[in-house]
């Protein structure tokens, strides 16, 4: 998820005791570290830094394996480079350094090798972890801090060296299967206007074009949403401004698909900006840190449109950073 702008005044909530803001909405005021509105998780338990990586079972595995029939390889991933679309804050820059130019050996070995300055998981295709996002929220005893996925609290988790809790390198290898819905084939337009949110019959819509039930969906997928906007990839300006994409609704209809992670071709996966003027990426709030789903963001789908391909074997694995935020990756899709 790309950075955004400040919180809006709308969302500050109150003054308690000496000027302490309160931004948390009224409904999670009432919790302790043991027990609140999102945590402990039901599935996995209170210690649990998975998530639903967790759904990627044996099982679940073998029966995902069985997709790859041709052995036709899709990679769904955008490549990491300098004029990629960065968001304000964010750069990527990557050095060869001068090598020496004596070779080494009776062979006359030479080489070259790289320095990369970048956040590591939050441009070009990034995987977002579960230490990523969260909310602001006062516990019963007023004390206000910041509650993250199965509510590991910022006092837990924050260090300069990485995060204590919930980094990277905890996330599950993902080899499940991979289902793409593809909203903008759907809606007959190349890719989606700005701003536009997709609807749960959006959704079902394109699934159904695909060949594929809401009742085909499995715990353990992949939803992967094609929205077209990676044919701006080369336009920054545009492909940073107000990407369409899933709203509320439809988080809440994925998180009762029980699946294991959600990706598109935007940089948020949600709608820029809300319908509600007064909240701020809450779709990366539902899907992870009430619920441990994970977001994989600039993905490219267009091999999968041509070869209309819909479900597939799907593999991304994270870079285990340890205490990392999130990682870049190389998914790949496999029929």
């Amino acid at each position: 998820m790309q950075a955004h702008a400040p919180f809006p005044s709308s969302m500050v909530c109150g003054i308690v005791a000496v000027a302490t803001l309160l931004c948390a909405p009224s409904s999670v005021l009432a919790q302790t570290r043991e027990a609140g509105p999102w945590w402990p998780h039901p599935e996995w338990g209170p210690d649990d830094q998975a998530g639903a990586s967790n759904r990627i079972t044996p099982a679940k595995v073998l029966s995902a394996l069985q997709l790859a029939q041709s052995g036709i390889v899709y990679e769904l991933g955008q490549v990491y480079e300098a004029g990629m679309p960065l968001f304000r804050g964010r750069s990527y820059s990557m050095l060869i350094p001068r090598r020496d130019t004596n070779a080494v050996g009776a062979n006359r070995l030479v080489g070259n090798e790289e320095f990369l300055a970048t956040q590591i998981g939050q441009v070009g295709t990034q995987f977002d972890g579960l230490g990523h996002i969260g909310q602001k929220v006062v516990m019963d005893d007023g004390r206000v801090t910041h509650v993250f996925y199965n509510g590991f609290t910022a006092e837990e988790m924050d260090a300069r060296e990485g995060l204590q809790k919930l980094g990277i390198e905890h996330v599950k290898p993902i080899i499940t299967r991979g289902l793409l819905v593809d909203v903008a084939g759907y809606k007959g337009v190349a890719r989606l206007p700005h701003g536009y949110e997709v609807t749960v019959d959006d959704v079902l819509g394109a699934l159904e074009r695909g060949g594929i039930t809401e009742a085909d969906i499995e715990p353990g997928d992949a939803l992967l949403f094609r929205y077209g906007w990676s044919s701006l990839w080369d336009q920054p300006e545009e492909y940073n401004r107000d990407p369409p994409g899933i709203g509320l609704d439809v988080a809440r209809w994925v998180i009762a698909k029980h699946v294991t992670m959600v990706g598109s071709d935007s940089w948020t996966g949600e709608v820029l900006p809300n319908p509600d003027s007064t909240l701020v990426f809450p779709v990366h709030q539902e899907l992870m840190m009430k619920h441990g789903v994970f977001n994989l963001e600039n993905m490219i789908f267009e091999s999968l449109v041509e070869d209309g391909v819909t479900e597939f074997l799907f593999i991304v694995t994270t870079i285990r950073f340890k205490g990392a935020t999130g990682s870049p990756v190389r998914p790949i899709a496999i029929r």
